[in-house]
């Protein structure tokens, strides 16, 4: 059986620490499905369709890894494309109480479904992509944040 695991997460924009996460997870698995959450709730900076460009000329030389939109719950979508892992990153121990209370609740929705979480590199710790937002909103240089893939304009 192949070990099909979901990444994901709105992406606006991918940074730095996804990036590396995602490397990382593509070692454990056969197959990662970077999946960009379309959440009408949520005040995006970038459009869907650019983040997902961004993120395909990103992993364009992984076989293993491909990139997907999808609507409502996670474990649903994890359902669909037969993935029984979901990935998460963490960057702190705020991330961590955070990211427990989802998969607990997870895992009562779909008990066959594992998730994997994976500590950040630490040179990447301080990075979100909220504050990669505010840099580019204020006409800061974002891009040493950004993978070497994404050029803004």
């Amino acid at each position: 059986m192949k070990k099909i695991a979901v990444f994901p997460g709105s992406f606006d924009p991918i940074t730095k620490g996804h990036e590396s996460i995602i490397n990382r997870a593509s070692l454990l698995f056969d197959h990662v499905i970077i999946a960009i959450g379309e959440n009408s709730s949520k005040k995006t900076l970038f459009d869907i369709n650019q983040r997902k460009q961004w993120i395909e000329d990103t992993f364009k030389n992984h076989s293993n890894i491909s990139v997907e939109c999808y609507k409502g719950l996670t474990v649903n979508f994890c359902k669909t494309k037969n993935a029984n892992f979901i990935i998460r990153g963490l960057r702190n121990s705020l991330d961590f109480e955070y990211e427990q209370t989802i998969a607990l609740m997870n895992k009562k929705l779909a008990p066959k479904i594992e998730t994997v979480l994976l500590y950040t590199q630490p040179e990447f710790s301080m990075i979100s992509s909220s504050t990669v937002r505010d840099i580019i909103k204020n006409n800061g240089n974002a891009e040493q944040f950004l993978p070497n893939a994404i050029k803004l304009d």
